[in-house]
């Protein structure tokens, strides 16, 4: 049986979506912190993303799902078993950032000595600051960090996909700490066992699968020969499209992979270049 972490809170709805997209259904109940996976080989267990390391490096879970921030924050020996570039609300990385009031004249790391930063990530803050010689007091914050600067702190380190939480409390950014992103975790003893490792691996290709996929659709489309340059000219593929004979002489059939963004633009074209039948599908797992 594999000891499987699934990230409590913010990432908890990003991260069962994109198990489903690889294949896995996840329930999660309100009351309940043992979530049911269709997997008979996988036991799941709902854990906040900030203590995910520690129990994967003391061995109550073989792996977890967490930011790679919370990892290096808590100093935990564990395996990289992959980088997963999701978020709670995007599928790229968030930063932690250094964030002033908009009114104050602070510009940079270097003007907070000897003032006091508000943070949930205290250690990182810490290194980052004794990175450019800075001394300044770092606060641990339980959350709503953002209102507290300028009466209880002057500055603040937060995590931000977009900003916009932070232009909201009129608080503007100066300088980035560190880039983070979700990560899947081993134990170092759980990666060396065989089966365990496999099952690992498994799970990490139909999750990098999933990741791959998303934003992107599948195409497919009939096509006369004397057609099929033409068509082709259009389409911007993953590789190149696959091309392959009808029943019927003389057509084709073209699939191909390109990002749902371009598809509206790119049916019309395809139709006006004699490609017929189009047929746009929704793609669940690239494997590269």
């Amino acid at each position: 049986m594999l000891k499987l972490g699934i990230p409590k809170g913010s990432l908890e709805n990003a991260t069962v979506e994109l198990f489903r997209r690889a294949g896995f259904n996840i329930t999660t109940g309100s009351r309940s912190y043992f979530p049911a996976i269709d997997d008979p080989e996988i036991e799941c267990m709902l854990i906040r993303a900030q203590e995910m390391a520690r129990y994967v490096e003391d061995g109550v879970l073989d792996a977890g799902l967490t930011g790679r921030d919370w990892v290096l924050e808590t100093g935990a020996t564990v395996e990289t078993v992959a980088d997963l570039i999701y978020a709670k609300q995007s599928f790229g990385k968030v930063r932690w950032v250094l964030a002033v009031p908009e009114a104050s004249t602070f510009q940079s790391v270097k003007d907070l000595n000897g003032k006091i930063i508000a943070t949930e990530l205290v250690a990182a803050t810490k290194r980052y600051l004794e990175r450019n010689g800075v001394h300044a007091r770092v606060e641990f914050s339980w959350g709503a960090t953002e209102v507290k600067p300028p009466v209880l702190a002057d500055a603040i380190v937060e995590v931000t996909e977009t900003g916009s939480s932070l232009r909201a409390n009129n608080l503007r950014i100066i300088e980035t700490v560190l880039e983070s992103n979700t990560q899947l975790i081993a134990n170092v003893d759980s990666w060396r066992d065989a089966w365990k490792r496999r099952k690992l691996e498994d799970v990490r290709m139909l999750l990098e699968g999933a990741i791959h996929a998303l934003g992107k659709v599948g195409l497919m489309l009939n096509v006369q020969k004397d057609a099929l340059e033409c068509v082709l000219n259009v389409l911007p593929a993953l590789r190149r499209p696959t091309v392959s004979s009808l029943s019927e002489e003389g057509w084709f059939a073209v699939n191909t992979i390109l990002d749902e963004t371009t598809v509206r633009t790119i049916i019309p074209r395809l139709k006006e270049a004699g490609a017929e039948g189009i047929v746009e599908y929704p793609l669940n797992k690239i494997v590269m």
